[in-house]
């Protein structure tokens, strides 16, 4: 079994091999980019990134869509569900090909999808989705902490007196108390 480590380099390899143009990639991401002819169509700007918070794994999409892209609504957040499951589909055979190991990404939770317009004709979405990464022992992050601290705390505070070092030599304030 693979330390969360490995897996961790072998994911983020993965994502680092889909870069548009890597020349050993032969198999597609899903993503808007690779459709249509790269010399007659216009470029269409999109791209993911990965990254990591204990064991999950955390997906972001962005891309450049036409407004009338976003019509019918849930058209729109079906296709973006369907982008998300290319790139963990690559990302699997991805890892499984630099590994000799297969992954389970399970999602955790909703796709956080943001939409902002750059003029009446364009507009850029933001889109997130984490992923629970399967095979490793790793302590929630939500656990609450011991308190093992506050006793030190507490030791310290006693350890606090009133009375003057020797070596002070200064003139008695009268508003400090005497010790």
């Amino acid at each position: 079994m693979a330390t969360l480590l490995d897996i961790i380099k072998g994911l983020n390899q993965a994502a680092a091999n889909a870069y548009d143009g890597y020349e050993h990639m032969d198999s597609k991401v899903g993503l808007r980019r690779e459709e249509g002819d790269p010399i007659v169509d216009s470029r269409i700007m999109d791209g993911f990134r990965v990254r990591f918070a204990a064991d999950k794994m955390i997906i972001s999409y962005q891309s450049e869509v036409l407004a009338k892209e976003l019509h019918p609504r849930q058209q729109f957040e079906n296709e973006i569900e369907r982008r998300f499951g290319d790139i963990v589909k690559y990302l699997k055979k991805e890892y499984k090909k630099i590994t000799q190991e297969s992954i389970g990404l399970t999602p955790d939770g909703e796709t956080d999808i943001l939409v902002q317009s750059t003029s009446r004709v364009r507009t850029w979405v933001q889109a997130a989705k984490q992923y629970n990464i399967g095979g490793t022992d790793v302590p929630t992050v939500n656990e609450p902490s011991k308190d093992s601290l506050e006793a030190g705390f507490k030791k310290f505070l006693d350890l606090s007196s009133t009375k003057r070092p020797k070596n002070d030599k200064a003139k008695k304030n009268p508003d400090t108390p005497e010790g």
